[in-house]
């Protein structure tokens, strides 16, 4: 994995957790994002060393997510099975579904794999195999009909 690579994990992570943040307390996205760059994205937090994250990457998805998040709400709930709503989905599966939708329809310059991989990945550190394999399903989805 080149460092671009890993910053950009680390910024796909980090954003996740901003938007569940966004999600839960309302913080301003300024705000948030001046958290995390302060705080968060490289810094040492009780002895751990934060890697290191490509922080316009990081910013551009946690502002792109929330700016266009009626549109990806859209397309994540077009893709669930019928009788789901995105308010059934568990809060931090539904941020990880935002921030990979939102690349899947703005970053065309990360491939659809890489995007799809990515956030299996994340959804690996939070969830059971069962459901990280949903991530990928509906990701794929999405793909499917942004980028055809």
């Amino acid at each position: 994995m080149t460092a671009k690579s890993k910053s950009r994990s680390v910024a796909r992570l980090a954003a996740v957790q901003a938007l569940f943040q966004f999600e839960m307390e309302k913080t301003p996205v300024t705000k948030l994002l001046k958290e995390f760059h302060d705080h968060r994205l490289g810094a040492e937090i009780e002895d751990d060393q934060y890697a290191d994250a490509e922080v316009d990457f990081f910013d551009d998805i946690v502002i792109g997510a929330t700016d266009r998040r009626d549109e990806i709400d859209a397309l994540i709930s077009g893709k669930l099975a019928s009788g789901w709503s995105l308010k059934r989905l568990d809060k931090t599966m539904l941020q990880i579904l935002r921030a990979g939708a939102f690349e899947l329809v703005a970053r065309d310059d990360v491939e659809t794999a890489t995007v799809i991989d990515e956030y299996l990945d994340v959804a690996h550190a939070f969830f059971d195999k069962k459901d990280a394999g949903f991530v990928n399903g509906l990701l794929d989805g999405v793909a499917k009909q942004v980028r055809g």
